[in-house]
């Protein structure tokens, strides 16, 4: 098969924060020293913002350093927060607890996120750069010395088979000189690229959390835009790494969202359900009663901080945003951290394109920004909790208040897959029925998420053992896939008398959980047709 090819200096792949922080910085450049720099944006999503999920509290210091007039241009930060509290919660009471100094949000915003890439996009076009919604990035390319050489976008029209259909339509090469990965968290091909050249040889392997978000609006005499409220505690048990948060946006629309650590033990956990239990809770319902849910979402977030960041920069390219884990867990932020080492990258790229050599400069260049000693600060923060809510309460007021930071130690992470516990030793977990009012299942919540995939394709959650998911994983965990996937693509069904498992591919959110946390590690995600998946509309 042959396939048309486009030449570019640098190719980006995914149209987030990072990655049109990164476009918009390199455009910059050119133009303060009069180089023609070509900038190509490939995004799978069906256009900029399709698949952005995020609380979002933005903290702007990196979008003032990038755009400084941003309020004259119109971004959507409309919303200062105006007040922090900070809750946990027993089954039937919450006590307010002093807000973390990094949780401190004066300054800060509550933002769509999604509106914001939105006009990043704006920005980048404007000055030049080339921005392609719809193009899955589908594989990456190599020069015969092994250098990446750009990416192939995915055919359209094969079968479930693989074979063409009448609709087919070869991808397109897009070549360039060096090639960014900005494809969020556990991003299909950056982790290909992790591999291909041993970038986690010095780092700790990295772990996630998986966000669950819904967006309500609420009855006005409930609204309060700019508040901001963090929860730990119930619903999760003390050995879980769980907590909220509940941000007001403008117009009468609240995001509430859970978030799991997935290096839970208990595969009867579902983080979903969790979720939908959490917003029962007398300090939370009064919130959303009498509201209406418009939009639903999941997505996982990178939770290990700088031990767990790989090398940046490879032969040809670099990874960049949430790719490489720039998140910032203490703070429950990751936009401005992303934005930050995509124009640090992007200015290392610059140099690079001028003097014809590579990207080695860029980890030192990271080290010498805040961004490096921003999370440096906090690294030991989140593994902390593997001894458990209260111990990792302790450690981090310890680690804060006494050590500033600067603990002559680095505590270290486990993967998450190797975390969970076998059935047999764990206790099953009753999660109520939902109620449709405040509590809803994972098939309508899915519909509030617009999905969308081309149903006569090749399914893109592939196994690397078709018997697994029966022999191992139903056997032995009781199946954890159909609970800790938050759109019920995972099902065992029984057929003949023997159990299969159900793959209902067009029902995916594109959370890479299953990626994630599948104990076996069998599941593999790769990228549907361009322009699958979710549509948020302000997520």
């Amino acid at each position: 098969m042959t396939r048309e090819s486009m030449e570019f200096d640098v190719v980006i792949v995914g149209a987030g924060p990072a990655g049109l922080s990164a476009a918009i910085r390199l455009r910059q450049l050119a133009g303060e020293q009069e180089r023609e720099v070509s900038v190509c944006v490939v995004e799978k999503g069906s256009e900029v913002g399709a698949h952005i999920l995020s609380g979002a509290v933005l903290e702007p210091r990196a979008l003032n350093e990038l755009i400084p007039d941003w309020k004259d241009k119109g971004a959507p930060l409309t919303t200062p927060v105006d007040a922090d509290r900070f809750l946990f919660l027993t089954e039937k009471k919450s006590l307010r607890l002093p807000t973390p100094p990094q949780m401190n949000n004066h300054g800060n915003f509550v933002i769509s996120l999604g509106a914001l890439c939105r006009w990043l996009a704006e920005q980048a076009e404007e000055l030049g750069a080339e921005i392609y919604p719809g193009f899955a990035a589908s594989e990456v390319l190599y020069h015969d010395d092994g250098r990446v050489k750009g990416i192939a976008t995915g055919d359209m029209g094969r079968g479930p088979d693989g074979e063409p259909t009448d609709r087919f339509e070869p991808g397109m090469e897009l070549h360039a000189k060096f090639t960014l990965f900005a494809e969020g968290c556990r991003g299909s091909l950056s982790k290909q690229v992790i591999e291909q050249f041993d970038l986690r040889a010095n780092a700790d392997p990295q772990i996630y959390g998986i966000g669950i978000k819904e967006l309500w609006e609420v009855k006005p005499d409930k609204h309060s835009p700019g508040s901001v409220t963090h929860t730990i505690g119930w619903p999760a048990d003390a050995k879980t790494y769980a907590g909220s948060f509940i941000y007001h946006l403008d117009n009468n629309q609240v995001a509430v969202g859970y978030i799991v650590g997935l290096d839970y033990q208990n595969p009867y956990l579902s983080p979903f359900d969790e979720m939908q239990r959490f917003k029962t809770h007398p300090a939370v319902r009064t919130t959303f009663e009498g509201g209406r849910r418009i939009a639903y979402g999941a997505r996982a977030l990178s939770e290990g901080g700088l031990q767990s960041i790989p090398k940046p920069d490879f032969p040809g390219g670099a990874l960049i945003g949430d790719s490489a884990g720039f998140m910032n867990v203490a703070k429950i932020k990751g936009t401005h951290t992303s934005m930050k080492s995509a124009m640090v990258t992007a200015e290392t790229v610059f140099e690079a394109l001028g003097s014809d050599s590579d990207l080695s400069a860029l980890p030192g260049a990271l080290e010498a920004s805040w961004l490096w000693a921003e999370l440096k600060k906090v690294r030991n923060i989140r593994p902390a909790f593997r001894w458990n809510l209260w111990g990792g309460l302790a450690y981090s007021a310890l680690d804060t208040f006494l050590l500033f930071g600067r603990a002559p130690w680095t505590l270290h992470h486990h993967e998450d897959h190797t975390q969970l516990k076998k059935a047999a030793d764990c206790a099953k977990i009753d999660y109520p029925k939902p109620d449709g009012v405040l509590t809803f299942d994972k098939l309508s919540s899915v519909y509030l998420a617009n999905v969308s995939h081309e149903e006569n394709q090749p399914c893109h959650l592939t196994l690397r053992d078709a018997s697994v998911p029966v022999a191992v994983n139903l056997t032995d965990y009781d199946g954890p896939e159909a609970r800790f996937c938050p759109a019920q693509v995972y099902e065992f069904v029984e057929q003949d008398d023997e159990m299969h498992l159900q793959i209902n591919a067009a029902n995916c959110v594109h959370c890479k959980t299953c990626d994630i946390k599948d104990p076996t590690q069998n599941i593999d995600w790769v990228t549907p047709e361009g322009g699958s998946g979710p549509n948020y509309p302000n997520m």
